[in-house]
């Protein structure tokens, strides 16, 4: 849930103790909530101290807490997304890869695709080495889901299966 600014009413860091404990009542990322909960303790007259052992929590992140809301506000008590190890591929790159796959999954010859074979095709096409265990994170990434369906025989004839569901009768 996102909270900045432009959702509240309030100004930037004048929350009264009740609505912040509101506010702590509807959010449901319970990082957020004890944030909220502290900042709360500490509007109603809690020293820092005392509101990390209600808490349950250090005092050093109830400082933090309500330093962030001093400067802040609710907008900046909110996690901020981890980075993570940036995609090895370029936007062009991965868009290249999607392309490959697809046109591999409707490849007349069967189109099955494994991790050992997509490690490959990246080192030669795109020169980047990736383990193979990362290679299916990568796909998730793309939004690609490793499952298969039910390969077909590359001579396979839909006529022929017509023609065979008509006189089996």
């Amino acid at each position: 849930m996102c909270l900045s600014q432009s959702h509240l009413t309030f100004p930037l860091n004048n929350h009264t103790e009740q609505q912040l404990k509101a506010l702590s009542n509807k959010v449901k990322d319970h990082r957020m909530r004890m944030r909220l909960l502290a900042v709360a303790h500490f509007k109603a007259g809690k020293n820092r101290a005392e509101v990390a052992r209600t808490l349950n929590v250090s005092r050093r992140m109830v400082n933090e807490w309500v330093a962030k809301y001093l400067k802040g506000g609710i907008s900046a008590l909110e996690s901020k997304k981890p980075s993570g190890r940036p995609c090895l591929l370029t936007e062009q790159q991965r868009v290249a890869l999607i392309d490959y796959i697809e046109k591999q999954s409707h490849s007349c010859k069967g189109g099955r695709l494994n991790g050992e074979m997509l490690q490959s095709y990246i080192q030669q096409v795109f020169a980047v080495n990736y383990h193979q265990n990362s290679i299916y994170h990568l796909l998730k990434s793309l939004g690609i889901s490793w499952t298969t369906n039910r390969s077909k025989h590359p001579k396979q004839s839909k006529e022929a299966q017509e023609d065979f569901k008509k006189t089996a009768n």
